[in-house]
Protein backbone atom coordinates (compact mmCIF):
# COMPACT_ATOMS: atom_id res chain seq x y z
CA UNK A 1 0.00 0.00 0.00
CA UNK A 2 1.36 3.41 -0.99
CA UNK A 3 1.99 5.79 1.91
CA UNK A 4 -0.26 8.83 2.09
CA UNK A 5 1.84 11.99 2.06
CA UNK A 6 0.74 14.60 4.59
CA UNK A 7 2.19 18.12 4.57
CA UNK A 8 1.83 20.22 7.71
CA UNK A 9 2.33 23.92 7.01
CA UNK A 10 3.69 25.99 9.90
CA UNK A 11 5.08 29.49 10.32
CA UNK A 12 6.47 32.00 12.82
CA UNK A 13 4.47 31.97 16.08
CA UNK A 14 2.53 28.86 15.07
CA UNK A 15 0.81 27.13 17.98
CA UNK A 16 3.06 24.23 19.01
CA UNK A 17 0.37 21.60 19.60
CA UNK A 18 -1.33 22.56 16.31
CA UNK A 19 1.48 20.86 14.40
CA UNK A 20 3.07 18.55 16.97
CA UNK A 21 -0.28 16.97 17.90
CA UNK A 22 -1.22 15.92 14.33
CA UNK A 23 2.43 14.98 13.64
CA UNK A 24 2.32 12.64 16.65
CA UNK A 25 -0.98 11.11 15.50
CA UNK A 26 0.18 10.28 11.97
CA UNK A 27 3.67 9.10 12.93
CA UNK A 28 2.31 6.99 15.80
CA UNK A 29 -0.26 5.44 13.46
CA UNK A 30 2.53 4.50 11.05
CA UNK A 31 4.73 3.17 13.86
CA UNK A 32 2.10 0.81 15.25
CA UNK A 33 0.66 -0.25 11.90
CA UNK A 34 1.81 -3.33 9.98
CA UNK A 35 2.17 -1.15 6.91
CA UNK A 36 3.41 2.44 6.88
CA UNK A 37 0.23 4.29 5.93
CA UNK A 38 1.50 7.86 6.38
CA UNK A 39 4.54 9.97 5.55
CA UNK A 40 4.44 13.31 7.33
CA UNK A 41 6.40 16.44 6.40
CA UNK A 42 6.72 19.82 8.08
CA UNK A 43 6.68 22.63 5.52
CA UNK A 44 7.40 26.34 5.94
CA UNK A 45 7.57 29.21 3.49
CA UNK A 46 11.34 29.09 3.02
CA UNK A 47 12.34 25.83 4.74
CA UNK A 48 14.37 27.62 7.40
CA UNK A 49 14.02 27.24 11.16
CA UNK A 50 10.71 28.54 12.47
CA UNK A 51 10.17 30.03 15.92
CA UNK A 52 6.77 28.80 17.02
CA UNK A 53 4.96 30.03 20.15
CA UNK A 54 7.19 30.77 23.16
CA UNK A 55 10.33 30.51 21.02
CA UNK A 56 9.91 26.78 20.28
CA UNK A 57 12.37 26.19 17.43
CA UNK A 58 11.35 23.89 14.59
CA UNK A 59 13.35 22.82 11.54
CA UNK A 60 10.93 22.10 8.67
CA UNK A 61 11.60 19.30 6.20
CA UNK A 62 10.78 21.39 3.15
CA UNK A 63 9.85 24.81 1.82
CA UNK A 64 6.73 25.56 -0.22
CA UNK A 65 8.92 25.26 -3.33
CA UNK A 66 10.59 21.87 -2.86
CA UNK A 67 8.26 19.49 -1.01
CA UNK A 68 7.01 16.15 -2.36
CA UNK A 69 3.58 15.92 -3.94
CA UNK A 70 0.99 15.87 -1.16
CA UNK A 71 -2.20 13.90 -0.60
CA UNK A 72 -3.22 15.92 2.46
CA UNK A 73 -2.50 19.54 3.36
CA UNK A 74 -2.85 20.56 7.00
CA UNK A 75 -2.50 24.27 7.82
CA UNK A 76 -1.90 25.10 11.47
CA UNK A 77 -2.95 28.07 13.56
CA UNK A 78 -1.21 30.44 15.91
CA UNK A 79 -0.52 34.13 15.43
CA UNK A 80 -1.76 34.04 11.85
CA UNK A 81 -2.20 37.78 11.27
CA UNK A 82 0.96 38.27 9.18
CA UNK A 83 0.79 34.89 7.50
CA UNK A 84 -2.70 35.27 6.09
CA UNK A 85 -1.61 38.26 4.00
CA UNK A 86 1.46 36.68 2.37
CA UNK A 87 0.73 36.52 -1.35
CA UNK A 88 3.17 33.69 -2.11
CA UNK A 89 1.91 31.56 0.77
CA UNK A 90 -1.75 32.08 -0.11
CA UNK A 91 -1.07 31.25 -3.77
CA UNK A 92 0.71 28.06 -2.70
CA UNK A 93 -2.17 27.07 -0.40
CA UNK A 94 -4.67 27.64 -3.21
CA UNK A 95 -2.55 25.58 -5.59
CA UNK A 96 -2.20 22.72 -3.11
CA UNK A 97 -5.92 22.81 -2.31
CA UNK A 98 -6.68 22.13 -5.96
CA UNK A 99 -4.36 19.09 -5.96
CA UNK A 100 -4.63 17.35 -2.59
CA UNK A 101 -7.32 14.81 -1.74
CA UNK A 102 -7.95 16.20 1.75
CA UNK A 103 -7.71 19.82 2.86
CA UNK A 104 -7.46 20.38 6.62
CA UNK A 105 -6.69 23.02 9.23
CA UNK A 106 -6.20 23.33 12.96
CA UNK A 107 -7.35 26.34 14.94
CA UNK A 108 -6.80 29.64 13.08
CA UNK A 109 -5.30 27.82 10.11
CA UNK A 110 -8.84 28.17 8.74
CA UNK A 111 -8.14 31.89 8.23
CA UNK A 112 -5.28 31.05 5.86
CA UNK A 113 -7.44 28.61 3.90
CA UNK A 114 -10.24 31.18 3.68
CA UNK A 115 -7.95 34.05 2.64
CA UNK A 116 -6.42 31.82 -0.03
CA UNK A 117 -9.89 31.11 -1.43
CA UNK A 118 -9.01 27.46 -0.91
CA UNK A 119 -11.95 26.20 1.13
CA UNK A 120 -13.94 23.60 -0.79
CA UNK A 121 -16.89 23.60 1.58
CA UNK A 122 -18.58 26.40 3.48
CA UNK A 123 -18.95 24.68 6.88
CA UNK A 124 -15.82 25.29 8.97
CA UNK A 125 -14.65 25.86 12.51
CA UNK A 126 -11.75 27.53 14.29
CA UNK A 127 -10.63 28.39 17.82
CA UNK A 128 -13.58 29.55 19.97
CA UNK A 129 -11.93 32.93 20.50
CA UNK A 130 -11.69 33.55 16.74
CA UNK A 131 -15.12 32.41 15.53
CA UNK A 132 -16.56 35.95 15.36
CA UNK A 133 -13.53 37.30 13.50
CA UNK A 134 -13.71 34.56 10.90
CA UNK A 135 -17.43 35.21 10.43
CA UNK A 136 -16.77 38.94 9.94
CA UNK A 137 -13.93 38.41 7.48
CA UNK A 138 -15.72 35.67 5.53
CA UNK A 139 -19.51 36.05 5.89
CA UNK A 140 -19.99 33.44 3.16
CA UNK A 141 -18.73 30.73 5.51
CA UNK A 142 -20.87 28.89 8.04
CA UNK A 143 -18.49 29.03 11.00
CA UNK A 144 -19.58 26.44 13.53
CA UNK A 145 -18.89 26.92 17.23
CA UNK A 146 -18.95 24.51 20.14
CA UNK A 147 -17.60 21.66 17.98
CA UNK A 148 -14.22 19.89 18.04
CA UNK A 149 -14.02 19.57 14.26
CA UNK A 150 -16.15 19.90 11.15
CA UNK A 151 -16.08 17.57 8.17
CA UNK A 152 -17.72 18.50 4.90
CA UNK A 153 -16.85 16.73 1.67
CA UNK A 154 -13.08 16.10 1.81
CA UNK A 155 -12.39 19.06 4.05
CA UNK A 156 -11.74 18.95 7.79
CA UNK A 157 -11.28 21.97 10.02
CA UNK A 158 -10.81 21.80 13.76
CA UNK A 159 -11.24 24.07 16.73
CA UNK A 160 -8.38 25.20 18.93
CA UNK A 161 -5.10 23.47 19.62
CA UNK A 162 -5.90 20.04 21.15
CA UNK A 163 -8.90 19.60 18.82
CA UNK A 164 -6.39 19.06 16.03
CA UNK A 165 -5.54 15.70 17.59
CA UNK A 166 -9.20 14.63 17.46
CA UNK A 167 -9.41 15.78 13.83
CA UNK A 168 -6.21 13.93 12.91
CA UNK A 169 -7.49 10.71 14.47
CA UNK A 170 -10.66 11.14 12.42
CA UNK A 171 -8.47 11.46 9.33
CA UNK A 172 -6.60 8.26 10.24
CA UNK A 173 -9.98 6.56 10.48
CA UNK A 174 -11.08 7.91 7.09
CA UNK A 175 -7.81 7.23 5.28
CA UNK A 176 -6.99 3.87 6.85
CA UNK A 177 -9.37 2.38 9.41
CA UNK A 178 -11.28 3.11 12.58
CA UNK A 179 -9.31 0.32 14.25
CA UNK A 180 -5.96 2.00 13.55
CA UNK A 181 -7.33 5.33 14.78
CA UNK A 182 -8.47 3.69 18.01
CA UNK A 183 -5.14 1.93 18.48
CA UNK A 184 -3.32 5.21 17.85
CA UNK A 185 -5.42 7.08 20.41
CA UNK A 186 -4.79 4.26 22.92
CA UNK A 187 -1.04 4.32 22.24
CA UNK A 188 -1.04 8.09 22.79
CA UNK A 189 -3.13 7.69 25.95
CA UNK A 190 -5.58 10.14 24.43
CA UNK A 191 -9.33 10.23 24.95
CA UNK A 192 -10.46 10.55 21.32
CA UNK A 193 -13.64 12.59 20.83
CA UNK A 194 -15.17 10.76 17.87
CA UNK A 195 -18.35 12.85 17.85
CA UNK A 196 -17.28 16.43 17.14
CA UNK A 197 -20.42 18.01 18.64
Amino acid sequence: MKSIKIGIYLYELAEVLDFSGPFEVFTTASRISEDTPFEVFLISENGQTVSARAGYKVVPDYSIKDHPELDVLLVVGGDHTQEMNKTAVLAWIAQQASKVTWLTSVCTGAFLLANAGALRAHKVTTHWDDVLDLRKLHPDLEVMEGVRWVQQDKQLTSAGISAGIDMSLQLVSLLHSDLLAEKTAHQMDFDWTKNPL
